[in-house]
């Protein structure tokens, strides 16, 4: 994947997520999610929508718990 491109495609974004975040999701999910909302902002072009990286960065980063060393951990938190 060019990770140079600073907008993607919906169906670039699973292989961007899953690369950088380690994060996965499917292309269907993300189009749910355009409809009902709790995904990553996007833009149109025309039709087309693009996702910004840093959309996506901050997104996967809101989705992500802080570290922690035990279950009993993320449970306190």
């Amino acid at each position: 994947m060019n990770n140079q491109k600073p907008r993607l495609r919906r169906s670039e974004v699973p292989e961007y997520m899953i690369e950088k975040h380690g994060i996965p999701i499917a292309k269907a999910t993300l189009a749910k999610m355009a409809t009902v909302g709790g995904g990553p902002a996007f833009q149109h072009a025309g039709r087309v929508p693009l996702y910004h990286v840093d959309d996506l960065d901050a997104w996967a980063a809101e989705r992500l718990s802080a570290p922690v060393r035990s279950t009993a951990e993320r449970a306190a938190a």
